[in-house]
């Protein structure tokens, strides 16, 4: 019997440097809610998830990814910085209901990166980002 494994295209990075900032943002925030909720069950394992939710909520907010991307600028690449550029400029409709149009802008630009880096395969260094990412916005 044959594994039905999915596979995905590999994205060039002339593709991936031409796919909209926002779907990187979209991709971006699932990954990063993802591996924060990952993060959050193996610190507090035995934690109801009603809990779980209320601490992940500090990590995922507009706020918090504002911050975080700001603690982080200094070791972003150049073209990690492209993209955080690309994202937080990109016009779009929908704004956060709980966040100021700045911190909305930056995060959309903190999960672009974060959708690149997954889409890129750098698995290394998007743990990287979000560990960097986890201390800063902890020292809050």
């Amino acid at each position: 019997m044959e594994e039905n494994i999915i596979k995905y295209k590999e994205i060039s990075k002339e593709e991936l440097a031409r796919i909209s900032p926002l779907t990187l943002a979209y991709l971006g925030d699932t990954v990063y809610e993802s591996y924060i909720r990952e993060y959050l069950i193996r610190k507090n394992i035995f934690l109801k998830i009603n809990d779980l939710h209320k601490l992940a909520i500090k990590y995922v907010n507009a706020s918090a990814q504002s911050k975080a991307i700001k603690g982080i600028e200094g070791i972003l690449t150049q073209e990690e910085e492209n993209v955080f550029k690309r994202g937080r400029n990109h016009k779009k409709n929908t704004s956060a209901k709980n966040a100021s149009v700045v911190d909305y802008r930056h995060s959309t630009g903190f999960e672009a990166v974060i959708g690149y880096l997954y889409l890129d395969g750098d698995d290394e260094r998007l743990e990287y980002i979000i560990e960097e990412s986890i201390d800063v916005i902890e020292n809050i």
